[in-house]
């Protein structure tokens, strides 16, 4: 019985570190993307300008919308 209850300790401690790293990466996760966006309408322009190219307002609007519907 001894090698019973190791091997359900050794589950619940699998499950209960499953649960706690998938919260604690979910979290460091969403932090990151809070500090650092994937993509911003400065850099938008800075491609534009990398292309030899002046950027409207509305051209860069469009690609901002575009973008956050594609999240």
């Amino acid at each position: 019985m001894d090698w019973l209850s190791t091997i359900l300790y050794t589950l619940v401690g699998v499950v209960i570190g499953g649960i706690l790293g998938f919260y604690f990466t979910k979290k460091k996760f969403e932090k990151e993307l809070k500090e650092n966006p994937p993509i911003n309408e400065k850099m938008i322009r800075a491609m534009f300008l990398q292309m030899g190219r002046k950027p409207s307002e509305a051209q860069i609007r469009q690609i901002m919308k575009s973008v956050n519907q594609n999240r």
